[in-house]
């Protein structure tokens, strides 16, 4: 890092004293502390549970949606492809935003413009409007990418040892809504039908309305912001160990290359868990289709798949805070190469087993996810964390949109089979990347 991006990232004297003057309250108490970190959860939780409903839209029907408006399986992919792209640049926006005026500000500006690109979702599918979809579709992908950086906002707070939990706490209350989702696929598409608009249309009315929800309800009651309090804090903390010089005491050489390395090692094992899981999950719906189930039988599929997602996630943190970062992505890199294996060799009409592959996929993505996460948090400072966060969840979005994009080619030309024995192999990566930063530390 060059010595003006330090200057840039590190608050001055007076910009510290200022923001600890306006949090005084809460960085000469920490059961204040502990409070706003309770409510911060709470606030968290109430967003997440509508932000899953939206989420749920894109994974469940996109794929089908593109497949009618196209007219062929090449392009199927294509709505993951670009949600996830628009989440990429999403990430970068929300991340520093909310690293220059607080995670209220940068989520709930995510979560409002998920809103806006779903209502451009159904105007695209009533006007048989191609551009109008493209477009819409990456602006609905700030809402998944909000989604994701919602985990990070009850960490700001939490203890080392808590840092886990929290992000599983903050995960797992999505699932009420990603899985609620998926399985009103044809109570929405009844609602779009009467109003005059296809079937397939009417999980994007549901996720207008969520995100839209989830934005207003952080945008009201996050006050007040838990990242400018951890700021406010880590400043006052910064200028009790420099003994009042005019600038805080610099990490060391060593702990910025344990640093540098957990930010690796996290981001790399969030990336190959978002490409495997990305992959499968997009071309399952028109696998299904192919072999003749009917729009029920897929969102209770993706719903069970979104469900092992994140209803997990409690045990998860539990256990990625107790027996540590590096044995759950061992876990996700197994549990992912079975979900592939799976997938490949389980008959297309058999839902047990596409049930048992997909819910699979799910665990090991939640199991990623989590570990690198919390990675992500021990390896970065408050007043680094928002932008780093979203810089990494940048290269998760393009993960998922290289995912989802080579995905419908794959199967286009070759089979799902070979797509998900692709996703198996590609799982196995894990392994070596986490047994490399061992090596190296």
């Amino acid at each position: 890092m060059s010595k003006d991006q330090t200057e840039k990232n590190v608050p001055t004297r007076e910009s510290a004293g200022s923001r600890n003057a306006e949090f005084r309250s809460y960085v000469d108490s920490p059961e204040k502390q502990r409070r706003l970190y309770r409510k911060t959860m709470n606030i968290v939780i109430a967003s997440q549970m509508f932000g899953g409903a939206g989420l749920a839209a894109g994974i469940t029907v996109g794929a089908l949606l593109a497949q009618d408006m196209f007219g062929t399986d090449g392009y199927a992919g294509v709505p993951t492809a670009l949600f996830t792209l628009g989440s990429a640049g999403a990430a970068l926006i929300v991340g520093r935003l909310s690293q220059r005026s607080g995670r209220r500000v940068g989520l709930a500006s995510g979560f409002l413009a998920g809103g806006i690109g779903a209502i451009g979702v159904v105007l695209a599918a009533v006007l048989n409007s191609i551009p109008l979809l493209l477009l819409s579709l990456l602006v609905y992908g700030a809402g998944s990418a909000t989604n994701l950086q919602a985990r990070y906002a009850g960490t700001d707070l939490a203890l080392p040892t808590q840092r886990a939990k929290s992000i599983s706490m903050a995960m797992v209350f999505t699932t009420f809504g990603a899985v609620a989702g998926p399985n009103l696929v044809n109570v929405t598409g009844g609602v779009a039908t009467s109003l005059g608009a296809p079937a397939l249309s009417g999980p994007f009315m549901l996720a207008a309305a969520a995100y839209l929800l989830a934005g207003f309800v952080l945008l009201i009651f996050l006050k007040p912001d838990p990242l400018l309090v951890a700021k406010a804090v880590a400043s006052a903390e910064r200028e009790k160990l420099s003994l009042g010089s005019a600038a805080p005491a610099p990490l060391s050489q060593a702990q910025r290359e344990v640093n540098k390395r957990g930010v690796i090692i996290g981001a790399s094992v969030m990336v190959l868990t978002q490409i495997v899981m990305t992959g499968i999950m997009t071309m399952t719906p028109v696998h299904m289709k192919h072999h003749g189930h009917g729009l029920g039988a897929v969102g209770m599929v993706i719903g069970i798949h979104v469900a092992a997602m994140y209803l997990p996630s409690l045990l998860t943190g539990v256990l990625v805070d107790k027996y540590g970062r590096k044995l759950m992505s061992y876990a996700s890199g197994v549990t992912l190469l079975l979900a592939g294996l799976l997938a490949a060799f389980a008959p297309g009409d058999s839902m047990p087993l596409l049930i048992l592959a997909l819910a699979l996929l799910g665990l090991g993505w939640n199991f990623g996810l989590i570990s690198g996460t919390a990675a992500i948090v021990d390896a970065t400072t408050p007043e680094t964390r928002a932008k780093t966060q979203g810089t990494v969840d940048v290269l998760i979005a393009l993960a998922g949109a290289s995912g989802g994009a080579l995905s419908g080619m794959v199967v286009a030309h070759s089979s799902y089979s070979m797509l998900s024995l692709g996703g198996a192999v590609l799982a196995l990566l894990l392994i070596p990347v986490v047994l490399w930063s061992r090596k190296t530390a």
